[in-house]
C-alpha cells in the first residue's frame, strides 16, 4: 500500500512542484496542470510562477493577452479558472450546463428570469461587439438600461451568464483591471473536432489524472463538480481502455509509475500562493498538510492561505507585507536549514515577480 509520501511526491512531481521539475513558458504550465484556480488574480499569476522557470509577470500577461494561448473564465465548480484556450470551449459545453442549473435558484431570487437573462446576453454580445473590451463596472452601466440595479449581484450573476454561455471571457488587462471581450474574437475557433459528451468527460478525466494522480474518482468529482456517477463512468472508460491503472486504492494513467528515486539531498521548496490547485485539487488533506496544522492552511471561512512546500509536504504559511516587498513566513515547526535556505530563495523570486523594479 503506497503511503502519504509517495503518494506526495507523485502529485507534486505531477504539478511541477517537487524534484526540480519546472516548465519554460507560462503557457506549458497552464497546460500540464490544465486549470489554475483564479478567483484573485494575482494568486493565479503566482500559481504559474511556482511551476515554471524564470517566469516574470510580464510574460504571464504576454501568455494571456498576446499569444492567447491561455484564458479565464468561469469552468470547474463554476469558478473562475486560467485554462488552456484550445480547450476553453469543450469545456464550457461540458461543465456550464450544471453550473447554470445550479444557479437557477439564485437567478429566482434575483428576479434575473430567462426573458431578462436573455435581453442582457444580447445587450452584453452588442456592447462588446461595439465598444469592447469593457470592465466590470461599465458593462454593469450598460446593463441598467435593463433596469438592473447596479447595486447587489445582479450584475455579476449576469456577466457570469454571458460566460457560461460562450459570449464572453476575460480579455487584457486595463490599468491593472480585468476587462471582458467577445469569446469568438479573442479566441477564433480553430476547427478542432467537437467533442461530444461522453468523450469530454474521458478527456477531463485523463487530463486530471496526468495533473493530480495518484487520486480517486471521487477527488475527480470533487475537483470537477460533477456528480460520482459520472467521474465512475469515466473511469470505466479509461480502464475499459487500459488508459489507467491502480496505485492502492487510488488511480493514475497507465505507464506514469516510476521509482521514486531522489533527484537531490536538497529539499525543494516552493512557496504557494492561496488556493492553489495542490491543496484544493482531493477531498482529503493528509498527504500533503500535517493534520496538527491543517486548520492553518484552511482557518475557515473558505479561506485557504499561501503556503510553503518541501517536496509536496507542507511547512509553513506565508503572507505578503505592505506593497508586496516583504513576505512574513510562518513555519509550522522549526525547518531544518536547507529548507531555510529554499525558503529565502523562494521570498526572493516572489519578491521580483511582484515588483520587478523593486
Amino acid at each position: 500500500m503506497p503511503d502519504h509520501e509517495s503518494i506526495r511526491r507523485l502529485r507534486a512531481c505531477a504539478q511541477a512542484l517537487a524534484d526540480g521539475t519546472r516548465e519554460t513558458s507560462a503557457e506549458a504550465v497552464v497546460r500540464r496542470v490544465f486549470a489554475i484556480q483564479a478567483q484573485d488574480a494575482t494568486a493565479a499569476d503566482l500559481g504559474i510562477r511556482v511551476r515554471g522557470r524564470g517566469i516574470t509577470a510580464r510574460a504571464v500577461r504576454a501568455a494571456y493577452e498576446d499569444d492567447r494561448g491561455i484564458v479565464r473564465g468561469w469552468y470547474l465548480r463554476g469558478t473562475l479558472h486560467t485554462v488552456p484556450s484550445d480547450d476553453a470551449r469543450w469545456l464550457l459545453r461540458l461543465l456550464a450546463p450544471r453550473t447554470l442549473a445550479a444557479t437557477s435558484r439564485r437567478y429566482q431570487q434575483l428576479g434575473l428570469d430567462d426573458e431578462l437573462r436573455r435581453r442582457a446576453d444580447q445587450l452584453i454580445r452588442r456592447d462588446l461587439a461595439t465598444h469592447g473590451p469593457l470592465t466590470r463596472a461599465e458593462l454593469t452601466g450598460r446593463l441598467t438600461t435593463l433596469g438592473i440595479s447596479p447595486d447587489g449581484q445582479a450584475p455579476f450573476h449576469l456577466i457570469r451568464h454571458a460566460a457560461l454561455t460562450g459570449i464572453l471571457c476575460h480579455g487584457p488587462q486595463r490599468a491593472g483591471e480585468a476587462t471582458y471581450v467577445l469569446l469568438d474574437d479573442w479566441l477564433p475557433t480553430t476547427g478542432g473536432a467537437r467533442r461530444e459528451t461522453d468523450s469530454a468527460l474521458v478527456e477531463l478525466a485523463r487530463r486530471y489524472l496526468a495533473a493530480h494522480a495518484p487520486a480517486a474518482l471521487e477527488d475527480f468529482a470533487a475537483w470537477s463538480g460533477l456528480p460520482v456517477t459520472w467521474a465512475r463512468r469515466a473511469w470505466e472508460v479509461l480502464a475499459e481502455s487500459g488508459a489507467i491503472t491502480e496505485y492502492g486504492a487510488l488511480t493514475m494513467l497507465a505507464g506514469r509509475v516510476k521509482e521514486l528515486a531522489r533527484s537531490s539531498d536538497t529539499p525543494d521548496v516552493r512557496m504557494l500562493p492561496a488556493y492553489d490547485n495542490y491543496l484544493i485539487g482531493y477531498r482529503t488533506r493528509e498527504a500533503s498538510v500535517p493534520a496538527p496544522h491543517q486548520a492553518r492552511v484552511w482557518p475557515g471561512g473558505g479561506l485557504i492561505r499561501p503556503t510553503v512546500i518541501a517536496d509536496g509536504l507542507a511547512v509553513a504559511t506565508w503572507t505578503r507585507g505592505p506593497g508586496s516587498r516583504s513576505l512574513q513566513v510562518d513555519a509550522f515547526e522549526p525547518v531544518p536549514p536547507r529548507v531555510e535556505q529554499g525558503i529565502d530563495r523562494e521570498k526572493q523570486a516572489v519578491v521580483g515577480f511582484l515588483r520587478p523594479t523593486a
